[in-house]
């Protein structure tokens, strides 16, 4: 009996430093969707608890049915809908060109060492600049419209989607290139049909990532352009709001920024799913 409970007792030991997950309770057998939910009424819960029992004045904190209904009415009336297709229109357009720079950057990279060179500079110089930083500059050129939104917006999608692109270029399987060569392609060819869709789960992860930057940059933006007149976007809707204290409006807005946040992130998880992972080439 003795030699046995050691055995039980190594084999648990053994398969504790595996590595392996424990079994999983009632919490963790619920779908995603109903664990998350329940987390975000616990959490609106709080908030309304807090916002009834201490006595905090609405235009300091609202509660989350005043907020609820600014979103649903700024929705209804079509203001934040407005507001929202703007931020969304701009951002796009500084995704396509911020993205076609990245690409043309990094296949000169890939076919010169000059290129390479040069992108290595322009990425250590300019990636840890903030593109915030660098719209009073787009004002001075450009002047107050969204030309100047649209250039900070190339500036911070730009070397994230460099970096994770030529990253992955190098990390390409050596055997997948050697036989492009081998087919006699020529350097476009080689990075379209050999390059790009062996990198393409460093392409997803840069453009994921550029995505979140543009995403901060257009809306810190827009607050600018709201404090000077102009703008029309998410981040104009929430600074007037503020100015005339509409503070629930103010909140609405930035629900909406939260929202097509995740739901930008959620298609890029289904995008993962359809691609890199169903083909193997990244584990789930």
């Amino acid at each position: 009996m003795r030699s046995l409970s050691r055995d039980r007792m190594e084999n648990v030991t053994f398969q504790g430093a595996s590595g392996k997950r424990p079994e999983v309770g009632y919490w963790g057998r619920l779908p995603g969707f109903a664990r998350y939910s329940v987390l975000v009424l616990a959490l609106l819960g709080a908030w309304q608890l807090y916002v009834s029992l201490s006595g905090i004045q609405p235009l300091i904190l609202p509660g989350p049915v005043d907020v609820a209904r600014a979103f649903v009415e700024g929705w209804v009336d079509g203001r934040l809908a407005s507001a929202t297709l703007v931020t969304l229109r701009t951002l796009c357009i500084g995704m396509v060109v911020g993205s076609v720079v990245a690409l043309a950057l990094t296949a000169f990279a890939t076919w010169t060492q000059v290129g390479a060179d040069l992108l290595s500079l322009l990425t250590s110089m300019l990636n840890p600049v903030p593109a915030i930083a660098i719209l009073p500059l787009a004002i001075l050129w450009f002047g107050l419209n969204p030309t100047a939104l649209i250039f900070v917006i190339v500036y911070s999608i730009t070397w994230p989607i460099a970096i994770n692109v030529s990253t992955g270029f190098r990390t390409v399987n050596p055997t997948l290139v050697m036989v492009g060569r081998n087919l006699d392609l020529g350097r476009w060819r080689m990075v379209r049909d050999v390059l790009f869709p062996a990198a393409l789960p460093h392409t997803i992860s840069g453009l994921r990532t550029g995505w979140a930057f543009g995403w901060r940059t257009i809306v810190a933006a827009e607050l600018v352009f709201g404090m000077a007149g102009k703008g029309g976007g998410l981040g104009f809707f929430i600074n007037d709001a503020r100015y005339f204290l509409r503070i629930p409006e103010v909140f609405a807005g930035i629900v909406t920024i939260a929202l097509i946040g995740i739901l930008v992130e959620a298609l890029f998880s289904l995008l993962e799913r359809r691609t890199v992972i169903r083909w193997g080439m990244k584990s789930g």
